[in-house]
């Protein structure tokens, strides 16, 4: 496990910031050496699957008792490892069998078992300090819930599948059932292996998949890649493998069934081969041999098999002999499924809040969830003015010494996580944090934080804006804590009100909502609106400890949610529902090819003369052209009067303007890439 450690360390740092088949971690290498045996070009080397089961195997080992992480370098690397396996749920893979797709013609694909992995992997990891007993604030390995949820609803999207081209896989069974235990869902679980089962299952053993060449008769040895169509050859004659009937028989063990602990024993006996010293061996696989071939395509099952060279004269099938000496000693009960699981990743999800403490395995998914709500008023004077509707809120300096922040800031805190100079590691890569995070209070250098959710940073482009939107995103995300929160506290959800979103047309919408609120139901979600000082009480809190600040670092420096200084009595300008005609208007009263060539001066005149904002954004458009973002005019530079026109074509719906100054300012959407991931997750094809 520590030459793991040491042969990852050359390439984490590339694949994390780009995993991509040819700067993904290395999956063969030199036993002796650690060398690298096979280049990108030549092998598959994408298989996540594995890093997934290293760190898996990591945390069940320093849980048996073992010390094998000893310092904080050693710990930095392993959480770069969890980055790179967060993502599994968008990065396809060449899978357990080194293939990807069925059709075998080099390309990737997103597999069930490596994502199922992945899931198991960063549940074990949560939270768990690799120093054992021993350890320390430090050596604590912390996890994106959101990533780690995104990589659960992927798996369940997938399944019975095992990917686009794989309706079933004999790999699906170490992900549901033993090392990983992957499922949550006892339905689903059953549905994926009696698919298994029913497609797979063979007189020798089970087919790793249906019309699988791999070393069958047929298969062309000197040819990496299959030709179009080629895998139509190997229907009905598959190789079976004798492993996964061990992995029915510790399945059986683990789920207290010794009925089909026995029906596989009885199975494997036959396949089973003698060493001349009369130890028991297992054949990698059973083949059909060329002679044979017609006559077992004609007629499925009617030919002998035959087991491969692997697995008897002295080369023995590791994989297998592994597990059928871990089986045996189950199904003998000279050791229990504790020992070999000792993080008890068997134990069924409703009786686990007994057996870890760690956030991350808190029981079943509760449906019954209420979810916190604190309401904060941009400022004293919008606060006063919805209490005149009966809607009770707090201001940024009524929360204090508690900080309000952007979830941004908190991927500046995150950069910090797993950062190592010495490995050439850069830390948590820019990342969003999702609901699930930031409905927790963090503990940040001695100070009390909490976030609001990135559906009301203004930075996030300019739908924002609309308020619709807004309030079917936030009902959107309600539903989502309350389906998907399992941690040990009550989810803490921050909504911020600024005056833009009382304004014009938006007033009434958000009025029902804050009534909503009031009333303790929003979209179905029940909910409990108090202040943030005494929510905090109930709140899960996350310590970030790893920000460990010396005398010789400089302190990183945070921007907290400012409340605007404006008069509390004076009164908050809601615009009407019908602006002025000339801003109203969407069509500019100027032509481009007109202006586009006028002097400068004539065009700031025509700037400070026109009411109607679609021509100031062609204006400010020529003039940002020609004289660059700092040039100066009546409302300051141009950068800072074009984003004027943005906010105030936002507030009264100005949509085509809106756009224009959206792309003089280069605003990009920050929540496409997450949107995109959210509709991928649920298993839909987004084409672009």
């Amino acid at each position: 496990v520590r030459a793991l450690n040491f042969m990852f360390t050359k390439q984490v740092q590339q694949f994390k910031q780009d995993p991509r088949p040819a700067t993904c971690l290395h999956s063969v290498f030199n036993v002796h050496t650690g060398d690298e045996v096979l280049s990108s070009e030549e092998y598959g080397h994408l298989q996540i699957n594995t890093v997934s089961l290293y760190l898996l195997y990591l945390v069940e080992m320093i849980s048996s008792g073992l010390q094998i992480i000893y310092n904080t370098d050693e710990v930095s690397f392993i959480q770069n490892l969890v980055f790179c396996v967060e993502r599994v749920y968008r990065v396809p893979d060449f899978g357990v069998w080194e293939r990807g797709s069925k059709y075998n013609n080099g390309s990737t694909e997103l597999h069930s078992s490596s994502v199922g992995l992945a899931k198991a992997a960063l549940e074990a990891i949560n939270g768990f300090n690799l120093f054992g007993n021993q350890g320390c604030s430090w050596s604590v390995i912390f996890v994106d819930l959101d990533a780690h949820n995104r990589n659960r609803q992927t798996l369940c999207s997938l399944l019975p599948r095992e990917s686009r081209s794989h309706n079933t896989d004999a790999a699906l069974l170490p992900c549901i059932s033993y090392p990983a235990f992957a499922l949550d869902d006892e339905a689903l679980f059953s549905q994926t292996l009696d698919k298994v089962v029913r497609k797979l299952k063979g007189k020798y053993g089970f087919k790793r998949f249906l019309r699988d060449g791999y070393r069958t008769s047929l298969e062309d040895p000197n040819r990496r890649y299959y030709k179009p169509a080629e895998i139509k050859l190997f229907d009905g004659i598959e190789c079976e493998f004798p492993i996964f009937f061990l992995y029915m028989m510790i399945d059986g063990v683990f789920r207290g069934n010794p009925k089909q602990v026995k029906e596989y024993q009885d199975l494997l006996t036959p396949v089973l081969h003698q060493t001349t010293e009369g130890y028991p061996v297992i054949p990698k696989y059973y083949y059909v041999p060329a002679d044979f071939v017609e006559y077992e395509k004609r007629n499925p099952g009617s030919q002998k098999r035959f087991p491969s060279n692997c697995g008897r004269d002295g080369k023995l099938f590791l994989w297998g002999q592994a597990l059928y000496i871990i089986a045996k000693l189950l199904a003998d009960e000279l050791i229990s499924p504790k020992d070999i699981d000792p993080v008890q990743r068997y134990v069924p999800l409703q009786n686990q809040r007994n057996v870890s403490m760690r956030f991350s395995n808190q029981g079943p998914l509760e449906n019954d969830l209420v979810v916190h709500v604190a309401l904060i008023a941009e400022s004293q004077r919008l606060q006063v003015f919805l209490n005149t509707y009966g809607i009770q809120t707090q201001t940024p300096q009524q929360v204090e010494p508690i900080q309000i922040w952007a979830q941004q800031e908190l991927v500046k805190a995150y950069f910090h996580l797993g950062i190592n100079e010495k490995l050439g590691l850069s830390g948590r890569p820019d990342r969003p944090i999702g609901c699930l995070g930031t409905s927790k209070i963090y503990r940040i250098l001695g100070k009390t934080v909490v976030c609001y959710p990135i559906i009301f940073d203004l930075s996030d482009f300019y739908m924002s804006q609309d308020v619709l939107l807004l309030i079917d995103d936030i009902k959107n995300a309600l539903q989502f804590i309350k389906q998907y929160w399992k941690m040990h506290g009550r989810p803490l959800f921050l909504v911020l009100i600024r005056e833009d979103n009382i304004r014009g047309s938006r007033f009434n919408p958000i009025l029902d909502m804050l009534a909503a609120f009031k009333k303790g139901i929003v979209g179905g979600v029940k909910v409990h609106v108090d202040r943030l000082q005494t929510l905090v009480s109930g709140a899960v809190v996350e310590q970030l400890d790893f920000l460990r600040i010396s005398d010789t670092e400089e302190l990183p420096e945070f921007k907290s949610f400012e409340e605007l200084e404006l008069p509390k009595h004076s009164k908050v300008k809601r615009q009407s529902s019908t602006p002025s005609a000339p801003e109203l208007d969407q069509h500019p009263d100027i032509a481009v090819t007109e202006w586009k060539n006028k002097p400068t001066h004539e065009i700031l005149q025509k700037l400070n003369d026109c009411s109607c904002l679609a021509s100031q954004a062609i204006l400010l458009g020529i003039l940002l052209k020609r004289e660059g973002p700092n040039f100066i005019t009546r409302e300051g530079t141009i950068s800072d009067h074009i984003e004027r026109v943005y906010r105030r074509a936002g507030s009264k719906k100005l949509w085509s303007v809106v756009r224009r100054a959206a792309s003089l300012l280069s605003k990009v959407v920050d929540s496409l890439a997450p949107s995109i991931t959210n509709v991928l997750v649920q298993g839909k094809q987004v084409s672009i």
